[in-house]
């Protein structure tokens, strides 16, 4: 949308009304919605179970992964633009599109999930993911603008399946009634990264007055979530945790 209205001359903040009217569409779904009644007592139950989840290791673990997939996705939505903004190479269309280049990626990266999947371990297709979206980081930094043009795009390809498929293990490592404890931990360490990820980012360009600063700590991110999710396959520390639980279901428990 952004491309188009500069094509058009309008100015990119009409973005922003569109999205506020998307918004005002959402709250009038979300009102005529009949939700169910939870009881006083057991919003303050919730709540107590989440503040005991919190020292739990492995709804630590798996927040910690998605905390750290978060702070490197954010990077390329938030800071890909400016950091691309110098290019000059052979195809000038590509920092103006390279961003809707990125979130096609991500779509079509659902269809390459699905099918790696059907056919390998979890925990192998993460690590190898991770791995492939480190070296785009990293080309991105030591390859220059122009390389990174192209790579920061194609990193989508390899993201949408890490997030969703870490929420599902790490909120599976929980009995039934604690599920809604364990999203809440994940989905806090979800909005901490994506509101310290990108401010971490513009510390950091604005210290060294160059944005490739800020990408070169995004690079420190991806490596560490790479680190982590091979370290996962490896090892695969919940396994006998998830293989716990998904007896109780087949069970009826």
């Amino acid at each position: 949308m952004v491309a188009l209205l500069l094509s058009h001359g309008l100015s990119w903040k009409w973005l922003y009304v569109a999205a506020g009217v998307l918004c005002v569409v959402l709250v009038l779904i979300a009102a005529r919605i009949t939700y169910p009644q939870v009881p006083s007592s057991a919003q303050a139950a919730s709540l107590r179970n989440t503040f005991r989840l919190m020292k739990d290791p492995y709804a630590l673990g798996f927040s910690l992964l998605i905390m750290l997939y978060v702070a490197v996705e954010v990077a390329v939505y938030v800071w890909m633009p400016t950091y691309v903004r110098a290019y000059r190479g052979a195809y000038p269309w590509l920092p103006v599109y390279g961003l809707t280049l990125f979130f096609v990626l991500r779509a079509l990266g659902r269809f390459l999930a699905v099918w790696l999947l059907a056919r390998f371990s979890w925990t192998a297709v993460l690590a190898v993911f991770g791995v492939v979206i480190f070296a785009c980081f990293a080309g991105a930094v030591a390859g220059g603008i122009e390389l990174g043009a192209w790579l920061l795009p194609l990193s989508g390809l390899f993201m949408l399946m890490i997030y969703p498929t870490l929420n599902s293990k790490g909120i599976s490592c929980f009995d039934k009634p604690q599920h809604g404890a364990a999203a809440g931990i994940i989905l806090f360490f979800t909005a901490a990264s994506a509101a310290l990820g990108p401010l971490a980012m513009g510390v950091v360009s604005d210290a060294y007055h160059d944005p490739r600063s800020g990408f070169v700590l995004a690079t420190g991110f991806a490596l560490l979530l790479s680190v982590g999710l091979l370290v996962n396959w490896w090892s695969d520390p919940a396994a006998r945790r998830l293989q716990v639980f998904a007896n109780d279901i087949s069970v009826g428990k």
